[in-house]
């Protein structure tokens, strides 16, 4: 079991020599239960101790990264089972399946709409990780020349899929440098393969049918020198992937079985039909690199986004930079809606705007990404935050009219805000989708 803080205290120096980094060894005792330091940062401990906070404190799921330079991804690194007692970190990697028995032209389209696809929500661009190569041919020549299809038309991490241990060394004479995942080791192949792993500095899936003989081949791939490992539980179906994966997750955070405490690796497409639930239910429940067929824009569209919601921060919303924003092309004349750096806010208002066709000015203040409500409950909005955004953003330079509309939830601090300013206050709407009517009836310029 995982230490808390004043478990991992009573094991310090107690110097408070600050040599560490921060201020007192209860500190540093505090940042090692939550995973953000390491026991190397404390020069005072001795062996014993540091055995103890190293089984303790280091993350229960080992961090794996796939491929190299910027569209390299890292996966595991995780804490927590719900991801409302803190958060998730390292978001699954989405990669399309290719079949190394498809022409080539197939393959590259594939591998350009990977390679150029983005998605702009919220102010993230969201994309895809990565392309997976399949032996389907059983060939290794035939496997070598997809592979190397790919390498010419994309720098995106890979995915080896093979059963044989010749064909995924024919396919990492063309990208072995690039620490592509190979897919994988079984108990049979476990040796051949687990040398081409450690030959190539590559991360490995390991795959068994069941907990005990996955736990042995885990063993047996680390005494190999294989330390960058993914877990493929061979689930028959979506359901049992569910099953597999919530107990290998729970196993990996309580430090039960340290061999489970690895990020788990899910072929969708094995689930046939049922490849798009499957793909979801990854996402969901604690899938860290996903391989799927190459899905129609829809339901790209979808993975992304439920992703970027999963794998966001519950603690610490979505925030927009504060500023003054423009929609259209406004002039000195044109309304100035002031909102909050909500994320969600602000795209929700920008978009009802933009379908107005009204040029108009956004005034966004900083609110730590609260909403509306929330912000002037909290004393997040205020009179004294709305004066800095106007002096700040000199919006008095932008509009020769000194009027700001604030959103209706914030009405309680318009005289404040009129006597911190010297703007008049207008009080639009409490719903962004009314703000099309209340510009047409009350804007007058």
């Amino acid at each position: 079991m995982a230490l808390k803080a004043l478990d991992i205290y009573k094991l310090l120096p107690k110097k408070n020599c600050k040599e560490c980094g921060v201020p007192t060894c209860l500190t540093f005792a505090m940042k090692l239960a939550s995973g953000k330091a390491d026991i190397e940062l404390c020069p005072y401990l001795d062996d014993e101790a540091k055995a103890v906070l190293g089984a303790s404190t280091r993350p229960p799921i080992r961090l794996v990264k796939v491929g190299v330079g910027e569209r390299s991804f890292r996966v595991g690194d995780e804490f927590v089972f719900y991801r409302h007692e803190k958060t998730f970190y390292h978001q699954p990697g989405l990669v399309f399946r290719v079949s190394d028995t498809w022409d080539e032209p197939t393959i590259t389209g594939v591998v350009h709409e990977v390679r150029d696809y983005k998605l702009t929500r919220v102010g993230q661009d969201l994309v895809l990780n990565g392309i997976a190569i399949a032996n389907d041919s059983g060939d290794p020549g035939t496997f070598a020349r997809a592979v190397e299809t790919v390498e010419a038309n994309a720098n995106l991490p890979e995915v080896l899929i093979a059963a044989e241990p010749a064909a995924l060394e024919a396919a990492l004479v063309h990208c072995g440098s690039f620490h592509p995942l190979l897919d994988g080791a079984t108990a049979e192949n476990a040796e051949a393969v687990c040398a081409l792993a450690k030959k190539h500095g590559a991360p490995l899936v390991v795959r068994a049918p069941d907990f005990e003989p996955l736990v042995a081949l885990v063993q047996r791939c680390t005494a190999l020198g294989v330390q960058d490992i993914l877990l493929d539980l061979d689930a028959p179906t979506p359901a049992e992937f569910v099953k597999r994966s919530s107990a290998v997750r729970q196993l990996a955070i309580a430090r039960a079985v340290p061999e489970l405490g690895y990020p788990v690796y899910y072929d969708c497409s094995r689930a046939g039909e049922l490849a798009g639930a499957a793909l979801a239910l990854g996402i969901l429940k604690f899938g860290s690199v996903l391989v799927t067929g190459p899905l129609p824009r829809p339901g790209t569209v979808a993975a992304l986004t439920l992703r970027q919601n999963i794998y966001t921060d519950p603690q610490k919303p979505i925030q927009m930079t504060p500023g003054l924003y423009r929609v259209g092309n406004p002039g000195p004349e044109a309304p100035v809606l002031l909102t909050v750096n909500f994320s969600l806010t602000f795209f929700t208002l920008q978009g009802y705007l933009e379908a107005t066709r009204v040029p108009c000015f956004m005034l966004i203040v900083d609110t730590e990404g609260q909403s509306v409500l929330t912000a002037v409950a909290a004393g997040k909005l205020s009179e004294t935050v709305v004066a800095e955004a106007l002096k700040t953003f000199e919006v008095a330079d932008a509009v020769k009219h000194r009027t700001v509309i604030i959103p209706g939830y914030a009405a309680p601090l318009s005289g404040a805000i009129e006597d911190a300013t010297g703007w008049k206050v207008m009080v639009g709407p409490r719903d962004a989708a009314d703000i099309g009517g209340f510009l047409e009836t009350e804007w007058k310029g």
